[in-house]
């Protein structure tokens, strides 16, 4: 894995820190208006940092982890879209109040989560697969 510069990983550190601060404040409604956009900030400065770091060798299970890890960004990027909707309901303009509620509102939990799990999950695995090489 290509490492990061250390200005390259006190952003990953500090958009970790942001996605956070972010999600927690949201998770509590405790100013969700400015803390959702927190969290989407660190979300695209902690993604961005993982595209950068990329896979140069040869090992197609690290391959598919790291497009699992990218996939996790996605997720939480989406994450952060959702969850600024919540608090501005912005897509409730263009679609109705009864689908907006099914299918968008709150829902940023979800995508929070599944990103999550699919982070821990490929990062264990990466470092257990460089370990073994």
């Amino acid at each position: 894995m290509r490492q990061l510069s250390r200005i390259e990983t006190a952003i990953y550190l500090f958009g970790g820190v942001l996605m956070a601060v972010g999600a927690g404040c949201c998770a509590f409604l405790w100013y969700s208006e400015v803390f959702s956009w927190v969290y989407l900030a660190g979300a695209v400065l902690f993604v961005a940092m993982q595209v950068r770091q990329r896979y140069e060798g040869n090992n197609p299970t690290i391959k598919r982890l790291r497009r699992i890890m990218l996939a996790s960004g996605v997720f939480f990027i989406l994450a952060g879209v959702l969850m600024v909707d919540t608090s501005t309901h912005f897509i409730a303009r263009f679609i109705s109040y009864h689908d907006y509620i099914a299918y968008v509102y709150n829902k940023w939990v979800m995508f929070l989560l599944a990103g999550a799990i699919l982070q821990m999950y490929s990062t264990h695995r990466i470092s257990n697969e460089l370990q073994k090489d």
